[in-house]
């Protein structure tokens, strides 16, 4: 594609004339088929919360974000109820629609809303529903969140480089590697070179029909096992309107 010149013959970026400031993500709760993301609040997940999390084998699901893991449940509550008040990063409670419990927490963080830009983090998913649908709904809520009610520009996810689950993940819901930053972070007493990925406007129509199919009902067998895979459909369906 041949770049726009300005007077001066010298390349710029495509205009946005119609661009203004986005508002801010907001306490907002999001309905799925399988989840409800709803904004942290100690008092009702706190003990879900910790329970979900105790039932991990050991702590190796914490190894890569900057907190944890949490011996007692008070601590986690202390931790949750200071995570509640926080406005960025905006912590959200994951829940179970089938058994009403949270089972897990995500964050919207780097709020930027005026250049349309905001990064999920803080993911900490409990053995309760890795490897389900509400994992995957779960992230599809906040993406769709971000595009299409606040209307950002680029939804960004940032990890560890060294976090191959991570990275897998990102990957697997359709965002776009980058690269890695180096030397970007200083967390739990060691060094973490980042890698970045992305979802972008332009390709969320797309994505979110993905989505949309992979979530569906008639896409999992008696047994829970899917019959599609979210990386088939992402090459197979048409985007519908925007």
């Amino acid at each position: 594609m041949t770049p726009r010149l300005n007077a001066y013959d010298q390349p710029i970026g495509e205009p946005l004339a119609h661009w203004s400031p986005r508002p801010a993500p907001d306490r907002i709760g999001l309905e799925g088929r399988y989840c409800r993301v709803e904004p942290l609040d100690a008092d009702r997940h706190a003990a879900d919360l910790y329970a979900a999390f105790a039932a991990a084998p050991d702590g190796r699901n914490w190894t890569y974000l900057p907190v944890g893991p949490f011996e007692r449940a008070e601590d986690y509550r202390r931790w949750a109820e200071g995570a509640a008040r926080s406005a960025d990063p905006l912590h959200y409670a994951v829940i179970d629609r089938a058994t009403g419990r949270a089972v897990g927490t995500m964050a919207l963080m780097r709020h930027d809303p005026a250049n349309g830009v905001v990064e999920v983090g803080n993911v900490m998913f409990s053995p309760l529903l890795q490897r389900t649908p509400i994992s995957t709904e779960a992230q599809y809520l906040l993406m769709a969140y971000a595009f299409d009610k606040l209307g950002y520009r680029r939804y960004e996810w940032k990890c560890d480089s060294l976090n191959a689950p991570s990275r897998k993940a990102a990957a697997r819901l359709g965002l776009t590697f980058e690269g890695v930053f180096r030397q970007a972070v200083v967390y739990k007493g060691r060094s973490r070179d980042t890698a970045w990925y992305s979802v972008v406007d332009g390709e969320w129509p797309a994505l979110r029909e993905a989505f949309r199919a992979w979530l569906a009902p008639e896409n999992f067998r008696e047994d829970g096992q899917q019959r599609r895979s979210l990386a088939d459909l992402r090459g197979a369906v048409t985007p519908g309107p925007r």
